[in-house]
């Protein structure tokens, strides 16, 4: 059995604020939309909104403490405080048959019962996709949102005047309608109109009656710096007109970050392949690498730097959020190999490959060493070709050939 306080995380006490804020917070955590592909945050999702709707109405709270999940189900099962009676009721819960029994008692003589109904707005979704640089510095983006809005003509009643609005003759105006079975009564939602206590006999032109019109509105949404791709923005009041005085929707803007041409990002750093030629990664040297801010930044290459080397340059990376600090910039070494080699290249790579087979004849032979553990004989030949061939190289890095 579900404990739908412990789902929201507030205790048995807590004010419809309260509640209202801890659902809003959770929802926010497990929509589907931030969510993709993942079950168990769509499970958590609608566990959240179940517990919300019993805790946020009165009567169904009401119930729920008294006699638990079972009580709200209307007797589906021996284990609620009102088994046997809830198989002909078509699913309603017990308290809004009570609710409606006693309503309609007193809604009898025609007068109105409760108020007219009013219904907040739809929310609205809408893609907004940004630069890396954007989402660097934060921006300001217009966007053209398609929303209903309530009618300027009529004010959202949706009649034409006033005397256009009578009492509906089905309902008395209480906006239900009374059923009877066995030994209960219970309503409905009138069928003449809409549960609304009123009919319109002359609706207004511009929009026909519905109290909203459709149009599209150009709105100005700040993105933060430091938003992450797929992060959500909410503009309170920004989604559909509501109904009969009904607060209006939200709008929630899901932010996209673009694909950059030189870093990817890692939640607040950033990573940046470093294409170095395989001399220097040999030999050592400097590098330079671009910031997301603009500008270049110089790192220092050791000799011997192997491929996929990192290295770390402190807060150069992404923004944060509330107040979180600037992420770092991990330069990632890549080797390049050369595809096309002059015959001067061709000959210093040959040069190489030749003193390395040596080194591995000497490890393999040991006994060509003199007792002072140095390389005899054609050692010094190989130490003067070595240097000669680290001249040469350091020659191609600056730009010069060795004659």
């Amino acid at each position: 059995m579900a404990d739908y306080y412990r789902l929201l995380d507030v205790p048995k006490n807590a004010s419809h604020d309260e509640i209202k804020s801890a659902y809003r917070k959770l929802a926010m955590k497990y929509h589907p939309d931030r969510n993709p592909g993942n079950k168990e945050a769509e499970e958590k999702f609608k566990e959240i909104n179940e517990a919300y709707e019993v805790l946020s109405d009165d009567k169904k709270r009401q119930i729920y403490d008294q006699y638990g999940e079972e009580g709200l189900k209307g007797g589906a099962g021996a284990g609620g405080p009102f088994g046997g009676f809830g198989g002909g009721f078509g699913g309603a819960g017990m308290g809004d048959i009570f609710g409606d029994l006693f309503e309609n008692v007193f809604a009898q003589g025609g007068g109105r019962s409760r108020q007219q109904r009013s219904h907040r707005g739809s929310d609205l979704k809408y893609e907004t996709e940004i630069s890396l640089e954007d989402a660097y510095k934060g921006i300001k983006v217009p966007l053209d949102v398609e929303r209903t809005e309530e009618c300027p003509d009529c004010g959202g009643s949706g009649a034409k005047n006033k005397d256009s609005v009578k009492t509906c003759p089905q309902c008395h105006g209480s906006g239900q309608v009374q059923y009877s079975q066995g030994f209960f009564s219970f309503s409905q939602p009138c069928p003449e109109c809409g549960g609304t206590g009123e009919k319109i006999t002359d609706p207004c032109e511009k929009c026909g009656g519905q109290g909203r019109i459709r149009r599209k509105v150009s709105i100005t949404v700040k993105i933060p710096a430091g938003i992450e791709d797929g992060g959500v923005m909410r503009v309170t009041a920004g989604g559909d007109a509501g109904t009969r005085g009904g607060a209006p929707g939200d709008l929630y803007i899901q932010i996209n970050i673009r694909p950059h041409s030189h870093f990817i990002r890692e939640k607040r750093d950033l990573i940046y392949e470093c294409p170095v030629p395989v001399w220097q990664a040999a030999l050592g040297g400097e590098a330079d690498v671009p910031l997301i801010e603009g500008g270049k930044t110089t790192i220092r290459i050791p000799a011997g730097t192997q491929f996929g080397k990192m290295f770390r340059v402190k807060g150069k990376g992404m923004p944060g959020t509330g107040g979180r600090p600037r992420g770092d910039l991990l330069v990632k070494i890549k080797v390049e190999i050369p595809v096309e080699l002059s015959a001067r290249q061709k000959e210093l790579f040959q040069g190489l490959a030749d003193i390395a087979e040596e080194k591995a004849t000497e490890k393999e032979n040991p006994s060509e060493k003199n007792t002072t553990g140095n390389v005899s004989g054609d050692s010094r030949k190989e130490t003067g070709f070595f240097d000669e061939l680290k001249d040469d190289i350091k020659g191609i890095l600056k730009g010069k050939k060795k004659k």
